[in-house]
């Protein structure tokens, strides 16, 4: 049952991530200008990463309780790190560097996490397989 849930969890990380990767973050640049597209980015996402993060951190509890120690374990313990490095460490980098003009330290570290994002949705689908 415990193995059921966390599949279903696993699945509800991947479709917040899709979500808000293919939805709600063009969407919000098309529709509001500029200064209330980042208004509300900075608002949101910080949820965004926290949610994820609990989940994947009751997964990462649900693996502990079965003592299953494979590497889907470590591949939801890589996402749940990374989950919380983008928003305790980049999200408040980026936002400096959006804030100070440092256009070329924004652009690598947004991409950065970009990249953080797809593998952390690379690693769900090898999970769920």
């Amino acid at each position: 049952m415990i193995a059921q849930i966390s599949t279903y969890m696993v699945s509800m990380v991947l479709g917040v991530m899709l979500f808000f990767s293919f939805v709600v973050a063009p969407v919000t640049f098309t529709v509001l200008n500029e200064e209330n597209s980042r208004k509300f980015i900075r608002k949101i996402f910080p949820y965004y990463y926290n949610v994820n993060f609990v989940i994947s951190f009751l997964i990462l509890i649900f693996f502990i309780i079965q003592k299953t120690f494979s590497l889907n374990f470590y591949l939801i313990l890589t996402v749940t790190i990374l989950f919380a490095l983008s928003n305790y460490v980049l999200m408040p980098l980026i936002n400096k560097y959006r804030d100070e003009n440092q256009d070329k330290k924004f652009k690598y570290s947004h991409f950065f996490s970009v990249v953080i994002n797809f593998i952390q949705m690379i690693f769900l689908v090898i999970i769920l397989i």
